[in-house]
């Protein structure tokens, strides 16, 4: 084994370690971890080891170096896990059947929670009707799918749970790879199926919402079937 594959081994060992101790220590974000010659005492490793593997969870979000203050516990950022995901090889692998089934159980779970926040919250479904009459308004397959896509991830953010934001962006890998089977000729049929969930989760009638989402969904699958 050489030198550069051993070096990736120790890193991913080492970073693993760092993340059990802040599960293990119940540590929260802003927390300070142990100091670098601790840590790298405590794993039997060199300094410059524990900052390459470091590296990659700060790049995360999980943990922070700052001048001053040492390692402390971060913040997740999404955006990044998200972007590393969403270009991840072995998401080409997974069958659209899988994305699409992740995508209806993800996006149907949380229409209880969008239909609460659109009675506290206007702006909730003011944001969703934006982004359906800019879809209205597009004369281009590349421009339909980015606000496709923009849509359905409104959809799910609204719910308030920024975490399930990770999912959608990875499930945005299938509209990428599949767009081709999108004509556009069903763009005004999608576009009038958008507008009656959010009307139906205005109106707090989920079950509506639900049943119209789940048969949005379920015209992939009939698309990908037909090709």
């Amino acid at each position: 084994m050489d030198s550069t594959t051993e070096r990736a081994k120790l890193r991913e060992v080492v970073a693993e370690r760092l993340k059990a101790l802040i599960l293990e220590g119940n540590l929260q974000s802003g927390d300070r971890l142990p100091t670098e010659t601790a840590l790298a005492a405590k794993f039997g490793i060199s300094r410059l080891s524990l900052r390459e593997a470091t590296k990659s969870l700060e790049f995360l979000g999980i943990v922070e170096a700052r001048p001053g203050r040492g390692l402390t516990v971060g913040r997740v950022n999404m955006e990044r896990v998200t972007e590393y995901l969403g270009f991840h090889p072995a998401l080409h692998d997974i069958s659209p059947k899988e994305l699409i089934e992740t995508r209806l159980l993800i996006e149907t779970g949380v229409l209880p929670r969008v239909a609460s926040r659109m009675k506290q919250d206007g702006s909730v479904y003011e944001k969703l009707n934006a982004i359906n009459s800019d879809l209205r308004q597009t004369r281009t397959l590349t421009r339909w799918v980015e606000l496709d896509i923009a849509f359905h991830r409104e959809l799910v953010g609204a719910s308030g749970l920024p975490p399930l934001m990770a999912f959608t962006d990875v499930l945005a890998v299938f509209f990428r790879r599949f767009r081709e089977s999108v004509k556009k000729a069903e763009w005004a049929t999608g576009i009038a199926s958008h507008q009656r969930i959010i009307d139906a989760l205005q109106a707090d009638r989920v079950r509506e919402a639900d049943q119209e989402l789940r048969a949005h969904i379920a015209s992939h699958h009939e698309r990908l079937n037909a090709r």
